[in-house]
Formats: structure tokens, sequence, C-alpha cells
């Protein structure tokens, strides 16, 4: 059974929203010097008591802060442990290599079970990841990470490929779109067989496919543009008909992968005063309000009407495409090491 959200939880996010006013009002307008840094962190599985110390992903927010709280520099990172240390998201990829002689196989999606890739990827992250390379014969082979499987769909055109044909051939039906690995089983789409997509190309898999294609390098691209349109996108250079040989190249979709949309966050933040932005997100929604517990965590359960995601990636949240609540945690814990809110008025989002 979903609870309506309790009177006191709603107060709690007004009083988060209004905090601010009253923390300038007790001493005098300007009579408190809020200069400094200040550190915030969200962290995995809180929501299970699992504390900071003991945490294998966080979020950090660093502000540095001038006498009267406006931001000054603002940032943002993704820390994940592996092996006992902590690596960012946020770092671009190291390498990426192909071997031109395999011909790519499509994994299984459920269960699982990896395909067969050209390509060997030395990243932290991949979200958002697409890489291209031409061989010194003219085959080219690529991929694309798609935003809404989160499968990793790769290309391969041998010489003499007609590159002016439209994207829309490019479909798992086809063959000439394989998905051979999956990156995070977290995609918004989890497919139990690659039936309903095959047909289609990687800009129609959902309503939501725009993430690719809204913003960034494959801006204004879609099933109608040419294959060639698509390549030149990624990075390749033709002389007429035939790609030119090139060693790979790599780059991100949309907003630029967790990098780019952490950098968004952290313009959207830099020049604002601190104490007149409690949150990155407008908790007084009530589509939100109401997926908030009575011990501040967000995205656990939700009333008729709210939604446990807080994410637009039309408009963009604080700059962000992606899902900000976490990241609101782990701003409004920084405003908490500042003196500006209280740890009781965080929301804690979902981690």
């Amino acid at each position: 059974m979903k609870l309506k959200p309790s009177r006191s939880i709603i107060a709690a996010v007004s009083l988060a929203f209004g905090l601010v006013l009253s923390s300038c009002a007790s001493g005098g307008a300007g009579a408190r010097d809020y200069s400094g840094t200040f550190i915030g962190y969200a962290w995995k599985d809180e929501a299970k008591g699992v504390s900071l110390e003991n945490a294998t992903e966080k979020v950090q927010t660093t502000l540095v802060l001038d006498r009267k709280g406006f931001i000054k520099e603002a940032s943002l990172d993704f820390l994940v442990l592996k092996n006992g240390e902590w690596t960012s998201r946020l770092a671009e990829a190291e390498s990426v290599s192909i071997d031109y002689s395999v011909s790519p196989m499509a994994a299984v999606a459920d269960p699982y079970k990896a395909g067969v890739s050209m390509f060997k990827v030395q990243a932290n992250d991949v979200m958002s990841l697409y890489a291209v390379g031409v061989a010194a014969d003219g085959t080219v082979a690529g991929f694309i990470v798609d935003p809404m499987t989160r499968f990793q769909f790769e290309f391969k055109f041998l010489p003499g490929f007609d590159f002016n044909r439209p994207v829309s051939i490019l479909t798992i039906e086809s063959g000439l779109f394989v998905p051979t690995a999956r990156s995070s089983s977290g995609g918004l789409m989890k497919p139990k067989s690659w039936t309903a997509l095959a047909g289609q190309s990687i800009f129609d898999y959902s309503p939501y496919s725009h993430v690719l294609n809204l913003r960034g390098d494959f801006s204004g691209l879609s099933s109608g543009s040419s294959i060639a349109e698509l390549l030149v996108a990624m990075g390749v250079l033709f002389d007429g008909p035939r790609a030119k040989a090139m060693a790979p190249v790599f780059g991100y979709t949309g907003q630029g992968g967790w990098a780019g949309n952490y950098a968004a966050i952290e313009e959207f933040l830099v020049g604002k005063n601190a104490r007149d932005l409690s949150s990155l997100i407008d908790w007084s929604n009530a589509r939100y309000s109401g997926a908030i517990n009575g011990e501040n965590f967000f995205g656990l359960s939700a009333v008729a009407g709210a939604t446990t995601t807080v994410q637009d990636s039309y408009s963009t949240i604080s700059g962000a495409t992606v899902r900000v609540s976490r990241e609101s945690s782990s701003y409004q814990r920084a405003l908490v090491a500042a003196g500006i809110l209280d740890e009781a008025h965080v929301v804690k989002g979902r981690f």
C-alpha cells in the first residue's frame, strides 16, 4: 500500500526552501561570513543503513563560497570504490582499440550473455560513449552505447559500402547494428529479447531516445540521416565515397556522459547565492514531494501521481539531463557543511 506524504514531510520540504530566508535574517543581513570550501556527500545504500565510511559509491559536491554565500566554484564527482581505491566515473576513457578481423555477434538479452565484440575499451564508465575507426583498406568499425538499453551496439562496413544509405537500415534485423555487450543493467529499457527492437534504428528505440540527438555531437541526426552523416559526426573523414584510414577515436553522445552532465550542474551553480538555492530540485513540486517518506528519503515509495525519478532530459534540471536526486542530496550536504541548511532538511535522493 502506498502512503500519503505526512503533513510533517510537506512542512519539512517547505521549510527547506524557506530556511534560506531565516539563515540571513539572524544577526542582520551580511553579518555572517560564509566564505570557505565546503564538501557534501550522497552515497549508495544510505537508505539501507550503510554509512558514508562503508559506502562503495558516492557523489561528492565541493562548493567554494564568498563571504556573502555566493558560489565562486562548484565541483561534482561520482566516485566508485574499486579494488580498495576510489575512481571517478567522470574520467574519460583511456583507450579504444579495434580488431577488424572480428565479426561482431549479438549478446543474449535475457538472461544476459555477452556476444562477440570488435572492441577493447579501457574506461571507468562507458555511459554515452561512442567510438569509430577506419582500417587501411577502408573498413569502418564503430559502436554507440545506447542510453535506453545500455547495450553497446556495433557496426562494421566493408570496402565498397554505400555510405549514402540512411541510418534507418542500421538495425539488429539487418545485421548491420549488433548489440554485443551490456554496459549496465540499469537501463530504462530491459529487453527480454531483440525482437521488439529488431527493425528500428537506435534513434527510434524509445520516446526518450532524443537524448542521443537533441544536443551534443549527434545533434540533428535522425533515422533519415545518411550513414555518412552519422560517421562524420563520430569523427570520420571522407575522400569522395571512401572513408579515410584513421586510428580509433571516441566521444560521448548527448550532454557528454557523466562529465558533461556534472559540468553542466557546476556551470548552473557558479554565481548563485547558496543561501537562495537550498536544493538542485524544487521539492515543493507535488510529483516529487509525494515520493518523500517520513525519514526524508526520496524514491522508495510514492503516492498516486508522484514519481520516483527526478529527471528532465528535454529542458534539464539544474543543467543536467540525467537523474539528479542524489546529486541534489550531495549539494544540500555541502550547504549543511557551510551552516546554511540543517541535516534534518536534506532530502536523501534515490541511490
